[in-house]
């Protein structure tokens, strides 16, 4: 039997704040919230709730409340990439304009940027790509 992915969960002191970085970030909007989560998932899952039942539509990332605050690099990571006609600098500004910072994780003469996000999640900007 093989399972499926459901979707990554991110523990998050503000997580309906994190949702809505990450949902500007990726444009994904916001397809759940509640007291205790807030859910985004790429637009194109939306056009599936007709036709697929809710419990196999795709959920994106999943932002959970948790009472301590990040001690440690993550040992998991997104990377993100711009598309082959956006200016990767760019790009990697943008995102320390809304928030993000840039971080050391031991990357020597690489053609990625290493930032956090801003609860300090480690992500990857990669060169851009197809």
């Amino acid at each position: 039997m093989a399972l499926r992915w459901y979707s990554i969960v991110v523990d998050s002191h503000d997580p309906h704040a994190l949702a809505r970085w990450w949902g500007e970030t990726l444009d994904w909007p916001v397809v759940y919230e509640s007291d205790d989560e807030a859910v985004i998932a790429p637009a194109w899952s939306l056009d599936l709730a007709g036709t697929v039942p809710r419990e196999q539509q795709p959920q994106g990332l999943v932002f959970v409340p948790v009472p301590e605050g990040k001690t440690v690099k993550n040992r998991l990571h997104i990377d993100l990439a711009p598309a082959p006609d956006d200016a990767h600098d760019e790009q990697v500004e943008a995102l320390v304009a809304r928030g993000a910072e840039r971080v050391d994780v031991g990357q020597t003469d690489v053609p990625w940027v290493v930032l956090a996000d801003p609860e300090g999640n480690e992500f990857c900007v990669l060169t851009p790509r197809e």
